[in-house]
């Protein structure tokens, strides 16, 4: 049949059919209405799992959500995040995936429905499948499957042959006894290998039939198809043959396409139907501001404690290794990786709950950690080692780099809970919240020497609970009593007097706001820190709160207010972006080649990335970025609680690894803008024997070196 494409008729299309017979017909529906009665079971399993968990209250996520969600998901835009061919990748395969699923539904609306309806009314059968809309469909198919294929041929050999070391599914910590996930790696090979051989067998089907209906001219709008069946053509097969073996070759490809179909909800494929749902449910605010323990007892202890994201979240995890890869902890050697995490979750609640899943499974010589049986076998500790859980640093990278929106500090957070509640802590840590609940610091200082650090000072500042100020300032207990912090906000109390700024501060009745309290999992202790700070503000007469921690200015941005106290909160580094630039602090060019280190809890948890380098190009620097920055930063090690805890689980500090970093940029300053950071990194310079080429400065210092008046002897710099 020849003619021009302009000319289309209703004779261009194709059997579904072609060759099968009624009785191969009736076995393809017998056993395509098992693969997908295998399929709904596994669902149903699934779906019966997630009902076991509590409400997470996601309504309004989902709603607010769905649009940004869907553009998320089909632009591939979270999955490119740092791999734009991955990305890429990514963004066929969804695709790909979707035209093939639209497409068995189009051809089982058309030949199951359309056809044998019209028979019964008219007597004669009709059908869409025909013409414009079949060229159409047929040229969609082709090119966004071939598409799907290469993108698949790329992603194994990004794992076969170039191996990132994110893939690697080495555990941060051996269990006792050893272990193997070698059964993982073949599920994942299964899986890409099963989608390769239903893409492949799909365009030597297409080939087969295109060469034995002799090239009809259409089929030149099916690029690819049509080029298989020139290859068979000038490889010397005839019309005849290609018959013959389009009939074997059909059988293979319907085969593949119902094994997979049954395959799906057994192994790590199931996250082609949940990962969708699970970024629609994900809300980012949930790390910012933890939510509360479950009503019976203090953290998790049965799968009933998990609310149903929290379960979704485990059977989202496609082992990707991103969140292992910027894990600090994992970074600096400790038995901690955020993936594993989810992963020994996985396993144990789908062996608690009597699920089955296929080739995705860790194996060990005894029924240890995640395949221990459910009763008797603690969660936190057992399940999950206690060392992993107080590695966490809290810092959200991983929640932040997830593609697929698993939000594992939460879960870490409840699991903590319940170690605090069994009183399994270090010692280190156990005299920091002792500290914490009797003088409301972590130093065990008296509350009557917090203000003390302003003694030095030639001026006093305002008391806001007996003097109305405009800014009320949270100093915190790192800037109020570690010793190299406090000369940091005497600089800072001059450099706000001398422009004019109206401040004041809690004194005594300022306690710690409780953010890293709340991250170990001490909920009672954060609740009555909380309520005596809340009260304090509610005494005092202020417009708005700048702190000098970051920590502190997440509990009192995102965490107070679910508790009443809604206040406008800042870091004091957008407060003084704002006095450079007006005139208000009048500075002069330093010229120094600098770098800046970004804190977790100003960058990545509040946004707050741009006021620090305002400051440093006002001030004439040369600013040399860190390789990770902004709220890709690299964690200092402190957060979390980690400040409290001793180090002997790490091989190397998160700090000397982010010294490490700086030393390879040639500068001869590193910037900071968190008292922690301050004390963590002079500390790391020091380990590394680094301070002779590398001095630790809070930026405050810079602010008054460059201010009119020259600065102070022995005030410049934190390392001394």
């Amino acid at each position: 049949m020849a003619g021009p494409i302009g000319l289309v008729a209703t004779e261009v299309t194709r059997p579904v059919f072609e060759g099968i017979g009624p009785l191969g017909k009736a076995i393809f529906y017998a056993v395509a209405a098992l693969a997908t009665a295998v399929f709904c079971w596994g669902v149903w399993r699934r779906v019966r799992k997630y009902r076991m968990g509590r409400a997470a209250g996601r309504g309004p996520t989902i709603r607010q959500g769905l649009r940004r969600r869907l553009r998320s998901i089909s632009a591939g835009a979270e999955v490119a995040r740092g791999n734009l061919a991955t990305g890429i990748a990514h963004f066929f395969i969804f695709w790909g995936f979707i035209v093939a699923l639209l497409a068995t539904i189009i051809l089982t609306i058309d030949t199951d429905i359309v056809r044998n309806v019209s028979r019964l009314l008219t007597g004669h059968q009709d059908s869409f499948f025909h013409g414009t809309f079949f060229i159409v469909f047929t040229f969609t198919v082709d090119t966004m499957g071939f598409a799907f294929l290469v993108a698949l041929v790329y992603l194994a050999l990004r794992r076969g042959v170039k191996r990132p070391p994110r893939l690697s599914y080495k555990r941060a910590g051996t269990p006792a006894g050893g272990y193997s996930r070698r059964l993982m790696e073949r599920g994942d090979w299964f899986f890409l290998g099963l989608l390769l051989a239903i893409l492949v067998t799909a365009y030597l089907l297409t080939g087969l039939r295109i060469l034995g209906q002799r090239m009809p001219w259409f089929t030149v709008l099916s690029p690819f198809g049509r080029a298989v069946a020139e290859i068979f053509s000038a490889a010397g097969m005839t019309p005849s043959q290609a018959v013959s073996a389009h009939t074997v070759m059909w059988w293979v490809h319907a085969s593949l396409a119902l094994v997979f179909i049954a395959y799906l909800p057994y192994s790590k494929a199931m996250h082609m139907l949940v990962d969708g749902v699970n970024l629609l449910a994900t809300d980012r605010s949930a790390t910012l501001r933890l939510p509360a323990p479950p009503t019976a007892h203090p953290g998790y202890r049965e799968i009933a404690d998990f609310t149903w994201k929290e379960l979704l979240d485990l059977d989202a995890c496609t082992k990707c290794g991103r969140c292992h890869e910027v894990c600090p902890a994992t970074a600096g050697g400790a038995p901690l990786s955020p993936r594993d995490v989810i992963l020994d979750l996985r396993q144990w609640v789908d062996v608690s709950a009597g699920g089955v899943t296929l080739l995705d499974r860790e194996r060990r010589r005894e029924r240890t950690g995640p395949l221990s049986p459910r009763l008797g076998t603690p969660i936190a500790g057992g399940v999950i080692e206690t060392g992993a859980l107080w590695s966490c640093t809290t810092c959200m990278h991983c929640v932040d780099v997830c593609p697929v929106g698993i939000e594992h500090v939460p879960t870490i957070v409840q699991l903590r809970r319940s170690l605090v509640d069994e009183g399994t802590m270090g010692p280190t840590l156990q005299q920091s919240l002792q500290n914490l609940a009797t003088q409301g610091n972590s130093f065990g200082r008296s509350a009557r020497m917090r203000g003390r650090w302003a003694r030095e000072l030639d001026f006093a500042i305002p008391d806001a609970r007996h003097q109305p100020v405009r800014y009320l300032w949270f100093v915190g207990d790192y800037a109020s009593f570690d010793e190299r912090a406090q000369e940091s906000s005497r600089v800072l109390a001059t450099i706000l007097h001398d422009a004019g700024v109206d401040f004041g501060v809690l004194y005594e009745a300022e306690h710690n706001s409780g953010n890293d309290v709340r991250r170990v999992g001490e909920e009672g202790l954060f609740e009555m820190l909380a309520e005596h700070n809340i009260a304090a503000l509610r005494d005092s007469q202020f417009e708005e709160i700048f702190s000098t921690d970051p920590h502190t200015l997440n509990a009192l941005r995102n965490e107070y207010p679910a508790l009443g106290a809604i206040y406008r909160v800042s870091h004091y580094t957008e407060l003084l972006a704002d006095l450079v630039e007006t005139g208000a602090i009048g500075v002069r060019p330093l010229g120094h080649r600098v770098t800046y280190h970004d804190p977790c809890y100003l960058a990545r948890y509040n946004g707050v990335t741009d006021a620090p380098r305002r400051i440093l190009r006002a001030l004439g620097c040369e600013l040399v970025e860190m390789p990770r920055h902004g709220a890709e930063t690299f964690c200092c090690g402190a957060g979390g609680g980690r400040i409290w805890m001793d180090d002997d689980l790490l091989a190397e500090r998160p700090s000397e690894i982010r010294i490490k970093e700086a030393l390879r940029l040639d500068v001869g300053q590193f910037v900071v803008a968190c008292p922690k950071d301050a004390s963590m990194f002079a500390d790391a310079v020091k380990t590394v024997r680094a301070d002779d080429r590398l001095v630790v400065r809070d930026i405050t210092f810079l602010v008054q070196e460059a201010t009119a008046r020259p600065a102070e002897p022995g005030l410049v710099g934190v390392t001394a």
